[in-house]
């Protein structure tokens, strides 16, 4: 009798796997790939970060889907949203995958040596100048850990899109985030050609150059940025004017470099030209100290062995003052 009912159990069951009712075999790397492509709003961008083919993501996502059952992305040509079934797993699933980092990344303090990934969101100029050299010392020093710095200039929110930190201009930042300096306090100078200046000649003060071409800058988010200035406890702020508006201290360079107007860029994206002769300092008894680049990560988020050691590297680091 026991033969015979456990027979039956196995003919229903099979009968359950032909009409599609069981469950199939479930990834968990899938679960992960799924989370991405929300994260970064489409197939091609999660498949860039991941390193792998935008079909080998889409045929992960699609075997998730069969294995669950349900559909639980809505697929155009130009975008990719969670359907009602998606929102309500990945309200779940970032806390339950986080835990499973968490609980990964606690195996790794047993190491001599920490590894992982350390993902870092920052605008150009703190790459350039800043972050850069830091990032190569510090992979020398520990090799395991592997280092991703994306540049952008936007304002984001680093946790929604995966980073362990970001990098921004002063220290004004939310509330749940901890900020630390990275590198001296700033200050801007202001840059044209030589043959710039003997066209139009030398501005002796900020209200000068409302009468030169100044090459201006987009944020992205659409403001225009202005220039500041101070002496001898005097405070002016313009709003510079010129023909030219770009979006990137390099390109801007080089339209000071081409002859294309005056420049307000950072002092270190102008030292080696300046000391090459391709642009000249004008206002340099004006210059205002400005805030540090800061480094900032949230504050009630685990934080991983590899970004660990990467922050106390940057604690142990001593900026030297800016000179005059």
């Amino acid at each position: 009798m026991t033969q015979i009912k456990r027979a039956d159990k196995l003919t229903k069951t099979d009968q359950l796997i032909k009409q599609g009712f069981a469950m199939r075999p479930l990834r968990l790397d899938s679960l992960e790939i799924f989370e991405d492509v929300v994260r970064c709003g489409g197939f091609r961008a999660a498949a860039l970060g991941r390193g792998v083919s935008s079909s080998a993501i889409s045929q992960s996502i699609s075997a998730l889907e069969e294995a669950l059952g349900i559909r639980l992305l809505n697929r155009t040509t130009r975008s990719v949203a969670p359907t009602e079934a998606g929102e309500q797993l990945l309200e779940r699933l970032g806390p339950a995958l986080h835990d499973i980092r968490t609980a990964i990344d606690d195996l790794n303090q047993l190491r001599e040596r920490p590894s992982g990934t350390v993902r870092i969101n920052a605008p150009a100029p703190a790459v350039d100048h800043m972050l850069c050299p830091l990032t190569f010392e510090f992979m020398k020093i520990y090799p395991a850990v592997n280092v991703e710095i994306v540049s952008d200039a936007a304002i984001i929110d680093i946790v929604e899109q995966g980073f362990d930190a970001g990098v921004r201009f002063g220290n004004q930042l939310a509330q749940d985030m901890i900020a630390m300096p990275l590198g001296p306090a700033l200050r801007y100078a202001i840059v044209a050609s030589p043959d710039y200046l003997h066209k139009r000649g030398r501005p002796d003060s900020p209200g000068d150059l409302l009468q030169h071409d100044c090459i201006r800058r987009r944020f992205p988010g659409g403001t225009m940025e202005t220039w500041a200035f101070e002496k001898d406890g005097d405070e002016v702020e313009i709003t510079p004017q010129g023909r030219l508006t770009l979006s990137s201290a390099h390109h801007e360079l080089q339209a000071a470099i081409a002859g294309a107007g005056i420049a307000h860029l950072f002092e270190d994206y102008v030292r080696d030209d300046l000391e090459q002769g391709k642009v000249v300092e004008v206002l340099e008894d004006w210059k205002k100290q400005l805030p540090s680049w800061y480094l900032y990560y949230p504050s009630r988020r685990h934080t991983s062995a590899a970004m660990r050691a990467f922050l106390e590297y940057i604690r142990q680091r001593e900026w030297p003052p800016v000179s005059n």
